[in-house]
């Protein structure tokens, strides 16, 4: 039998999913995570989860790993310190950037600007140029290149950086001092810029290399360390880890191009929800993943998740595919406060995080937070994963009294304040993502995970017009079933840069076959059955002049059949949907890229035994909660005994072992084939 195990280490919980790839059950897990050391957590789940479903680590054949070490590293800064080689004249790359200020009119009185992955006093510059065709103009000199290497050796950088002028034609230059860095300093990792991004836009490849380099040694002792830990527990499974794009990469790949990684996490609710959608017939989804900290919020079009071409983290923007994924800071733990000046409610983007928690939590938390205002509308009820965490409900009142003293008005007015706050931020980012790029949210199901997501889905869905609104099964771990479900990508990139109407179809076609050759190899080295992996091409295309490019995904088959015409009509429609506008400007074709992906998982989702549409075999208790400015009755209900079919009408409450579902008023949710709850207006 074939096992796969998903885990997604979060700041609170590390959650873990065992998948049997032959029957289709599953087995969920959620243990404390181990900031000092995640293996730690990580082993003390896969121990947990194997005892559960009664197999050993030596049955799992996949260990499929979502993780934000390397956004941590950056965010906290606590990345390696790097050396950086430029071409003669060009040592202020990274100071220089891009004349972008944040903010708005006096922003660039008042920003304090982020200082560069790589410091000046570690950047130095070797003579030789390659020029924009890619000829060599000036050799490289080796003897420069050594003094450089060992000026930086004695600097004690622990990483490496080789970014030159054009190198993304011919890297010729570029690899011969990585062969002198690796003979001068043989343990640093070295990052050469045509191999991590052949684009041109020298400053973008830069600080996209250096971002890389400056990861390359927290995620490689991460990775090592997991695996040494993994192996001594017995498995001998495959370790991959999610990319920033949704794709799986090797553990091997994932260390030396870590780059790719940098939203791993959030990208896991991402393919989980892309799953449970395929599972239960729905195509247009917006998703809502909220945990303690924060929500991230996704468009799935057609099955399809946005990308885009930069990943953000913090004040960084590194050139490098991923999933289209907003963060606001708003999650069960935000903290709401009225600030003196302005007298007005504010919830977040300030967290009780896991330690001290909510009030509620018991763990020391004093400061009134979502998940309390939740605890004492009776939202949250007392006690949570079937009994083993009590919650303090007169804790969590006694904290959203102060709110209540500060606004004048009484208790539950001000928990439901709280609520209706936190749930305006969250739809603020959903409009981003959906309304601010030209799609009407109407069009869209809205699917809400995380330990928190179901609790504030149905009030989002009200706002946002997107119905149903979905709870999915297992809430909860999704971003471990993302993990578990996805499947193996790479890719490849080339500049082009040519005016569209000097371009043959024949000549894209060539050059974008010769990429999807070397993408092929990079999976068949892998471990990726040849017979398995399919292809997908992309095209950056601008208007000539602008800044900015707009990605295409096109087939070879379309580009013969429709020419390069076709891609122009295409980039036309979405220039106008982004922006409402087109010009009469020549097109250019910027980049190309070829992606190459594994097999898709054709994992089925396990049937619920059909019921008579009657809840009341999964009825817990009855309930009283506080909606729409008054006391109400309500039901809890047990999620693990509902039926497919079963209708429950609101207001009610269903608790699960990781996550809780709010039905509310005016609302009625039917159970599908597969378990997940749909809510929609009664």
């Amino acid at each position: 039998m074939g096992y796969r195990l998903g885990v997604d280490v979060g700041g609170t919980f590390t959650d873990l999913l065992l998948f049997n790839t032959e029957t289709g059950s599953f087995w969920r897990h959620k243990t404390p995570s181990t900031p000092h050391d995640s293996s730690e957590g990580i082993l003390n789940g896969v121990n947990a989860i194997c005892d559960k479903a009664g197999v050993g680590a030596s049955d799992i054949d996949y260990f499929l790993h979502g993780t934000t070490v390397a956004t941590n590293a950056v965010l906290e800064g606590k990345g390696a310190r790097v050396g950086l080689i430029t071409t003669e004249g060009h040592r202020h790359i990274m100071q220089i950037a891009r004349s972008f200020v944040p903010g708005g009119l006096a922003a660039w009185i008042i920003w304090p600007k982020p200082q560069p992955l790589a410091a000046l006093e570690d950047t130095v510059t070797v003579k030789g140029r390659i020029d924009a065709t890619g000829a060599e103009i000036r050799p490289l000199d080796e003897a420069g290149a050594r003094a450089a290497l060992t000026h930086l050796k004695a600097q004690g950088v622990e990483a490496i950086t080789v970014s030159f002028i054009n190198a993304y034609t011919n890297g010729s230059h570029e690899k011969r001092v990585g062969e002198l860095a690796r003979e001068i300093m043989q343990d640093v990792p070295v990052s050469l810029s045509h191999e991590v991004l052949p684009e041109m836009q020298e400053y973008e490849r830069t600080l996209t290399t250096v971002a890389n380099a400056a990861v390359r040694p927290v995620v490689g002792k991460y990775v090592s360390n997991l695996r040494d830990k993994l192996a001594i527990a017995g498995m001998a499974g495959k370790l991959s880890l999610l990319r920033s794009d949704g794709g799986l990469m090797s553990a091997q790949k994932a260390e030396e191009q870590p780059v790719n990684i940098l939203m791993s996490g959030p990208a896991g609710g991402v393919t989980g929800a892309l799953w449970v959608a395929k599972n239960a017939g729905f195509k247009n989804i917006l998703t809502l993943d909220v945990g303690g900290t924060s929500t991230d919020v996704a468009l799935i079009e057609n099955l399809e998740p946005r990308r885009q071409r930069t990943t953000e983290v913090g004040h960084l923007s590194v050139r490098a595919s991923a999933l289209d994924v907003k963060t606001v800071g708003a999650g069960g733990g935000s903290i709401a406060y009225v600030p003196e000046l302005t007298g007005a409610l504010r919830v977040g983007p300030q967290s009780a995080g896991a330690v001290p928690g909510p009030v509620a939590y018991g763990k020391g938390g004093e400061l009134p937070t979502v998940t309390d205002a939740n605890v004492v509308l009776g939202y949250l009820p007392e006690n949570l994963l079937g009994g083993t965490f009590n919650l303090d409900r007169e804790g969590a009142k006694k904290a959203v009294q102060t709110i209540a003293d500060a606004l004048g008005i009484d208790l539950m007015a001000a928990a439901r304040g709280i609520i209706d706050i936190v749930n305006e931020n969250m739809f603020g980012a959903l409009r981003m993502i959906s309304v601010q790029q030209g799609y009407d949210p109407r069009h869209f199901a809205l699917m809400g995970f995380g330990g928190a997501g179901p609790l504030h889905v149905n009030a989002v869905a009200r706002l946002m017009g997107s119905w149903p609104a979905i709870s999915p099964v297992s809430p909860g771990v999704l971003c471990a079933l993302g993990d578990a479900t996805t499947r193996m990508r790479t890719e490849t990139a080339r500049s082009f840069s040519r005016l569209a109407k000097d371009t043959k179809a024949e000549e894209l076609i060539a050059i974008l076959e010769e990429m999807a050759e070397q993408t092929h190899s990079e999976l068949r080295n892998d471990g990726v059955p040849e017979n398995e992996i399919t292809s997908e091409f992309e095209v950056d295309v601008r208007y000539a002049g602008q800044a900015f490019e707009v990605p295409l995904t096109i087939t070879a088959d379309a580009l013969r059949e429709e020419g390069v015409e076709g891609i122009l009509q295409r980039f036309d429609e979405e220039h106008l949907r982004l922006f409402t506008f087109n010009m009469d400007t020549p097109h250019e074709i910027v980049n190309l890229r070829a992606v190459a992906l594994g097999r898709s998982l054709d994992l089925p989702a396990a049937e619920l035994p059909k019921g008579d549409g009657n809840p009341a075999a999964a009825k817990m208790r009855d309930h009283t909660l506080w909606m729409d400015g008054k006391e109400q009755a309500a039901v809890i209900y047990d999620r693990a005994k509902l039926r497919q079919g079963d209708i429950i009408p609101g207001p009610a409450i269903v608790v699960e072992m990781d996550s809780t579902t709010l039905i509310e008023t005016g609302c009625v949710a039917t159970v599908d084939a597969v378990g997940n709850i749909l809510i929609n207006l009664a």
